[in-house]
């Protein structure tokens, strides 16, 4: 299950690498931006479900239950999972969807860059479909 997290993510990142800004993208900027604080809330507050229900339908089904979820996230994602410190970055739009950019400090120090993809669903919210998670010199000036 890892390798496929791991492929989402890198597939995440592939199509952020090929996007550029836009004005409707940077108008739902802070729509992405309260899905990412509520889901990293609920990572907080150890709500499985809650944290879940910010998944699109295909993660979730890739991960089957809130509690499965939860444990990826808490083993591979500790920087999102218990962030010391969150600071958003652009938001773009890629041919695969929009991206939030999001630098992070994680659990024990260290810069992270996370790279949250979003789609939009049939009742007209977004939902988080990906996250890519790498190391990062810290935050872009």
């Amino acid at each position: 299950m890892r390798v496929l997290t791991f492929c989402l993510w890198v597939f995440g990142a592939m199509i952020f690498a090929a996007g550029s800004a836009s004005a409707q993208t940077a108008g739902d900027g802070a729509a992405f931006q309260k899905i990412i604080k509520n889901q990293m809330n609920a990572f907080q507050r150890g709500d499985a479900a809650a944290a879940y229900s910010f998944a699109t339908r295909s993660l979730q089904q890739r991960f089957q239950n809130p509690e499965f979820f939860m444990q990826m996230v808490k083993q591979g994602y500790q920087p999102v999972y218990r962030p010391q410190s969150v600071t958003f970055g652009s938001t773009r739009d890629t041919p695969h969807g929009p991206m939030q950019e999001v630098y992070v400090t994680g659990p024990k120090g260290g810069s992270w860059l996370a790279l949250y993809s979003f789609e939009l669903q049939e009742d007209g919210s977004w939902r988080i479909s990906g996250c890519y998670l790498t190391k990062s010199p810290g935050v872009a000036a």
